[in-house]
């Protein structure tokens, strides 16, 4: 079968490779959809230490049951499906505890075995048996259940702010996750959504979405957009979707008293330290919060959500390419003319 194969940082090969054998405690689906995230697209440049060369790539992905072990219950051969893709042990306090996320061992897909970037993929026992494959109504398009795994990290991001009906809240980043946390922002009841980026051709992306008010920094004031449009309160919940350190300080500013701020996207290695002030904590009793992964619980309520029609899924997906143009993939979201790109093996 064809593979995007991951060797060494700057080597990304589109090969043939074995297709993976269906053992009694696995299954094979047959990959119609597999959706390109940016830590692929970092992975491919700069590597990462959790991937075991060499490795198929991909964890966003979609496909059709084809082969079920004789040992595998609770599936059948026609079904599509979906991963929670950090596959869990099942056995630590914290899969103990339902935050299978945060599980002191886990083996995602695309890093520990073999990912969606293919035309079959196995799914590993050690998944199946911790319940992170996930079977999708069978309206629900290839394209639109590929996004189940990016829209669940945007539900465990939204569920921890604890977003209620009428709240204002504040996204900053308008890459594709940001958008998405918008999206579910708006799905989970906040009334008025503030957009900040700074690359005017991702704030043009967002004009479709029609959230309540889209900002540039570079042009405008952004704390003082937020205190205009709360009536100099603060927004009760600003998530950071840029993975920049410069917005993750200043949301702080811009966040009302007992209200949450989401750090949502993850700083570079070396580049992580935040200078912020701890008095604006203290004083105004803030929730600081760190949104990582998703669980399967988190990825079953993406696919209802998918599955409804309340949340614009379908203005995602901007792209569809063959797995031979992985480097175009890349090439469409370093510009920021993409939102996501699908690759279809």
């Amino acid at each position: 079968m064809k593979a995007v194969v991951f060797y060494a940082p700057g080597d990304i090969r589109v090969e043939k490779i074995d297709c993976p054998d269906c053992k009694e405690e696995e299954i094979l689906v047959k990959v119609d959809a597999c959706a390109v995230c940016g830590s692929d697209m970092k992975a491919a440049a700069s590597g990462n230490v959790r991937i075991h060369p060499p490795r198929v790539m991909g964890h966003e992905f979609t496909g059709i049951i084809v082969r079920k072990g004789e040992k595998v219950n609770g599936y059948e051969v026609g079904d599509r499906v979906v991963m929670a893709t950090s596959i869990s042990c099942g056995e630590c306090y914290y899969c103990r505890n339902g935050h299978s996320n945060l599980c002191v061992d886990l083996a995602p897909m695309g890093y520990s075995y073999n990912g969606g970037m293919a035309e079959y993929v196995a799914i590993p026992e050690q998944a199946i048996r911790n319940g992170h494959l996930i079977v999708t109504p069978a309206s629900l398009s290839a394209d639109i259940a590929a996004l189940a795994e990016p829209v669940s990290c945007a539900v465990n991001a939204v569920e921890q702010c604890r977003i209620k009906k009428g709240d204002t809240v504040v996204v900053i980043g308008a890459g594709p996750m940001g958008i998405l946390n918008a999206c579910m922002a708006k799905y989970y009841g906040a009334s008025k959504i503030i957009f900040a980026e700074l690359n005017p051709q991702r704030l043009k992306q967002c004009e479709q979405f029609h959230f309540d008010r889209l900002v540039n920094p570079n042009e405008e004031d952004l704390k003082q957009v937020v205190l205009d449009e709360t009536a100099g309160q603060g927004a009760d919940v600003v998530i950071v979707a840029a993975p920049a350190a410069a917005p993750q300080e200043q949301a702080l500013e811009l966040v009302r008293k007992q209200g949450s701020v989401m750090l949502f996207a993850s700083l570079p290695v070396g580049k992580s330290m935040l200078n912020i002030d701890s008095r604006l904590i203290h004083y105004k009793e803030l929730r600081l919060l760190g949104s990582s992964d998703s669980t399967p619980a988190h990825v079953q309520k993406a696919v209802e959500i998918l599955a409804s029609e309340q949340f614009p899924a379908e203005k995602i997906v901007t792209h569809h390419l063959p797995l031979d143009d992985i480097e175009k993939a890349f090439e469409l979201m370093r510009s920021g003319e993409s939102l996501r790109v699908v690759l279809v093996p």
